[in-house]
């Protein structure tokens, strides 16, 4: 395929580059413009960091796996490069585009699903045996391996695991597969979202609120889930998770309420319910996870959240393509952006679902262009580290949706 070429974020660059020393944030630049065609194999863009002495410690060059423990410092960008991925399982959406990866460190994947599973059954009494194959199937260890491949420990790798599986028994429990429905869906929420953010209320109703959150395996797996979180973050940090676990469950309740009155949404409208319904609380802990912080004001300011809402926007895309033809075989009508272009656009199947994989390509590009942006403006090491956090996120994230075939599998539309 041609080359896409530089972006036009680019034609500034020189002065940028001389008064920071460095020639990498050129390269961090190199994103494509938005709509511009590219590879499918192009390589991610990788903020760069200061250079000269004293600044190693704060490379963004794609690390290598960490063993455990410790490892406080990434890893020099000297190193050997990067495994060409796997194609041993899955293949990737035609057109769509992504950056592939190398396969997940095997030791801390096995490590972390190992230490999931107990949790699941030891700590929250998660689900009854008959799901022990669905809950193998996820193969979440392998999934938060992908996206946080800085992460310095098992431990850090844990914070995420632990919070993604609790995420998921919510929306199946309340909301889909194993008895959730819109019908109520409100209330239960609610509750749930004690567990992440406490009720603080009188003495005399204090224990029921608290006996209620051993009430169901949801909210005892956020409990469980939150408490090693804040634990291990900053208040700042595990405040902004709970904003955006907010923002998730009032996109649920959105999904939940048009499927009551039977209302299909319009194009826009669906793609705004999935900015709220996605995976933004994933990324958003990315430093938790890596060990470090982004600080408060970097992280509220609104470059940063379009940057966090484009990449959620377009995880959340990735989910709708792939599961597509296994939400299709699911009694209902299930939402998702192929369905929804489909009825509202009066196109055919195969239309509807090349037309999402252009809304997700073009939402690649505009996060990929607004990180850039963000990375030349303010070229704070942490920014540029949690930049490269979200952007290996959205890679890590692929990835899982297109080796997972025991969840997922493409339509025949080519």
């Amino acid at each position: 395929m041609p080359d896409p070429g530089p972006s036009p974020l680019t034609a500034s660059l020189p002065a940028a580059a001389a008064r920071l020393g460095t020639d990498v944030l050129a390269r961090a630049l190199a994103a494509p413009a938005p709509g511009a065609p590219a590879p499918q194999d192009a390589p991610r863009w990788t903020p760069g960091g200061p250079s000269g002495l004293g600044t190693t410690t704060v490379s963004f060059a794609r690390p290598a796996p960490v063993p455990d423990p410790p490892a406080d410092l990434l890893p020099d960008p000297a190193g050997a490069p990067a495994a060409a991925p796997s194609a041993a399982e899955g293949r990737p959406v035609p057109g769509l585009y992504f950056h592939p990866i190398p396969d997940p460190d095997p030791v801390r994947v096995d490590e972390v699903s190992r230490r999931i599973k107990d949790w699941a059954l030891d700590e929250v009494q998660l689900y009854p045996d008959e799901w022990e194959g669905q809950f193998d199937g996820f193969s979440v260890g392998r999934y938060m391996v992908a996206c946080h491949p800085d992460a310095p420990t098992v431990d850090h790798l844990m914070l995420a695991t632990r919070l993604m599986v609790a995420e998921n028994a919510v929306d199946d429990c309340y909301c889909e597969d194993h008895g959730g429905s819109p019908i109520g869906l409100g209330g239960r929420l609610l509750m749930a979202h004690t567990a992440l953010d406490p009720l603080h209320t009188v003495p005399e109703y204090a224990p029921a609120w608290a006996d209620s959150l051993g009430a169901d395996a949801p909210r005892r797996a956020y409990r469980s889930a939150m408490d090693y979180f804040v634990r291990a973050a900053s208040p700042s940090q595990a405040d902004r998770f709970r904003h955006d676990m907010a923002r998730l469950h009032m996109g649920y309740l959105a999904e939940a309420a048009w499927a009551e009155t039977g209302h299909m949404p319009e194009v826009w409208e669906y793609l705004a319910m999935r900015q709220f319904n996605n995976f933004r609380p994933c990324p958003t802990i990315t430093d938790a996870v890596g060990g470090y912080e982004l600080p408060a004001d970097l992280h509220a300011r609104p470059e940063t959240q379009r940057v966090i809402a484009l990449a959620g926007n377009a995880t959340t895309i990735v989910n709708d393509l792939y599961s597509y033809t296994k939400e299709l075989s699911s009694p209902g009508v299930h939402l998702n952006l192929p369905v929804v272009l489909a009825e509202r656009e009066k196109l055919s199947e195969r239309d509807a679902y090349l037309k999402a994989v252009e809304v997700h390509n073009d939402l690649m590009h505009a996060f990929e262009a607004a990180a850039a942006e963000l990375a030349a403006a303010l070229p704070v090491p942490t920014v540029l580290r949690f930049l490269k956090g979200v952007a290996t996120w959205v890679d890590g994230n692929h990835y899982w949706h297109r080796t997972n075939t025991f969840r997922y599998s493409l339509p025949d539309f080519w």
